[in-house]
């Protein structure tokens, strides 16, 4: 029956809905589940537990960042000198010793460094998290995850350059004489290149197909689509 339908194809795009539709019928006999296009698990948008977490530590070190950037400045009210003790607590740094704006300085320096290596675990986790749905997208619907890549087209508002200007500018830019450097490489590289055959051109005939759909057929069911194989 297969080789009926292959003889009266007209064009490769139909040969390949023709083997597509006998490699469907023939999951749906055997009962092989398919991943369809367009039911792809949906990416929660929810913000994830560890992000969160990270997120709350460096809010709270910028918080603290800012106090005692504070209280270095001069400021010492209550509820500023109770977040300072408690950023030294446990340790044998008094805020009345005559280095404490060194010891500000470096307990503000680390914080700092804290706050950026939190960010780039972040970035880093996102990355790898990103990557991991773009793939899962592509194995199961990669028209969508195309569609998720396109850029979005910015519209400029607004009169556009002068026809004039514009001709004047690219006229003046392409007349002027640019000494190009010419390598020997790329004569050699050149010529290197004539002495290689092109290859013959490949014409697929429907006699080729008809051929061909004489075989027998392999069933392939992976992660991606279904291929129906011809063999000899």
């Amino acid at each position: 029956m297969l080789v009926t339908y292959l003889e009266a194809s007209r064009d490769l795009c139909e040969t390949d809905s023709i083997l597509f539709g006998a490699a469907l019928a023939v999951c749906r006999i055997i009962g092989a589940k398919l991943l369809m296009a367009g039911r792809a698990t949906t990416q929660s948008n929810a913000i994830p537990a560890w992000r969160k977490r990270i997120e709350d530590r460096i809010a709270k070190a910028r918080a603290l960042i800012g106090r005692l950037t504070s209280f270095r400045s001069g400021n010492n009210r209550p509820r500023i000198m109770r977040t300072v003790r408690m950023a030294f607590a446990g340790t044998n740094i008094s805020l009345s010793q005559p280095d404490i704006t060194q010891k500000l300085t470096e307990r503000i320096d680390d914080l700092k460094q804290k706050i950026a290596a939190w960010g780039k675990r972040i970035r880093r986790f996102s990355e790898g998290s990103r990557r991991f749905n773009q793939n899962r997208l592509f194995q199961s619907d990669q028209k969508r995850l195309y569609k998720l890549l396109e850029r979005p087209k910015v519209c400029v508002a607004g009169q556009g350059p002068d026809q004039a200007d514009t001709i004047a500018f690219w006229r003046g830019l392409w007349s002027e004489p640019v000494n190009h450097n010419e390598g020997p490489w790329m004569e050699v590289v050149a010529s290197q290149g004539a002495s290689v055959t092109p290859m013959d051109p490949v014409t697929i005939t429907p006699e080729d197909v008809a051929e061909a759909g004489k075989g027998k057929y392999l069933l392939t069911v992976n992660h991606k689509s279904v291929l129906l194989v011809v063999y000899r």
